[in-house]
C-alpha cells in the first residue's frame, strides 16, 4: 500500500515540476511579448492560460485521489495539502502572466515613453523565484525555499524603482501619464507573481517542518489588490 502512495506522490511531483514548467514559460512569454511588443505572442498567452488552469484541476484530482484512495499518515496530510495551496498560486502567477500581455496588446502599436529596463530584470527575477520554489519542494530543501523567501526583495526593491521613475515621467509631462499608468501596472502584475512565488517556497517550509516561523499562522495567500484579482 505505501509503495502505491509514494508512487502516486512521485507521480504528484512531476505534475507540479509541469505546471511550474508551464508558468515559468508563461513569465518568459510575457516579457518578450512587452519588450518586442509581439501582438502574436500576446495573444498565444492569454489563450494559453486555460492550459494552466487544466493542468491545476488535474493536480487536485491527483490530491483528492491520494487522500481518499490511500491511507496517509499525519505528514503526508501535510505535504498533499500544502501542494494544493501552491497550485493556487501558481495559477495565479499564470493569470498575471495573462493579464501582462493583455496589457501589452493595448501598447502594441505605441512607441514606449522610455526603455524597458527594470521590468524586464523584474520578470527575470520572478521566474527564478518560481523555479526554485518548485526546484525547493522537489529536492525538499528549506535553505532553498529560504532564499526565493528572501529574493523576494529583489523584485520588491525594482518595482519601487519603476514606479519612481514613471511618477518622474509623469511630473515631466503629463502626456506621459495613460501609458506610465500601464506600465506601472505591468510592474505590480511582476510585483504580484514575486509574492505568489514566495507563497510557493513558505508553503514548502510548511510541508517538511508543520510550522511557519514567520507567523503564527501557516502561510496563506496574501492579501489581493481588489484591481488585480
Amino acid at each position: 500500500m505505501r509503495s502505491k502512495f509514494d508512487e502516486q506522490l512521485a507521480e504528484l511531483n512531476n505534475h507540479l515540476i509541469e505546471m511550474g514548467g508551464m508558468v515559468e514559460q508563461a513569465i518568459t512569454n510575457a516579457k518578450k511579448a512587452l519588450v518586442e511588443q509581439d501582438v502574436e505572442l500576446a495573444q498565444e498567452i492569454i489563450t494559453s492560460d486555460d492550459q494552466i488552469d487544466n493542468k491545476e484541476k488535474e493536480i487536485e484530482g491527483l490530491c483528492l485521489k491520494l487522500l481518499l484512495q490511500q491511507q496517509p499518515v499525519a505528514s503526508d496530510l501535510r505535504l498533499v495539502s500544502s501542494v494544493l495551496k501552491m497550485l493556487t498560486d501558481l495559477e495565479r502567477i499564470g493569470d498575471h502572466a495573462a493579464d501582462i500581455s493583455e496589457i501589452t496588446l493595448l501598447l502594441a502599436d505605441k512607441q514606449y515613453i522610455k526603455k524597458l529596463e527594470h521590468i524586464p530584470q523584474m520578470a527575470e527575477a520572478t521566474m527564478y523565484m518560481v523555479t526554485k520554489s518548485i526546484d525547493a519542494f522537489v529536492k525538499k530543501d528549506i535553505d532553498l525555499a529560504q532564499k526565493v523567501i528572501d529574493y523576494d526583495d529583489v523584485v520588491d526593491d525594482l518595482f519601487v524603482a519603476i514606479k519612481n521613475e514613471l511618477i518622474e515621467l509623469i511630473n515631466h509631462n503629463a502626456a506621459n501619464g495613460d501609458q506610465a499608468i500601464d506600465l506601472i501596472m505591468i510592474a505590480k502584475y511582476f510585483e504580484r507573481i514575486g509574492d505568489h512565488a514566495t507563497n510557493v517556497a513558505e508553503w514548502v517550509i510548511f510541508s517538511l517542518t508543520g510550522a511557519h516561523e514567520y507567523n503564527q499562522n501557516p502561510p496563506c495567500i496574501r492579501q489581493e489588490d481588489p484591481a488585480l484579482t
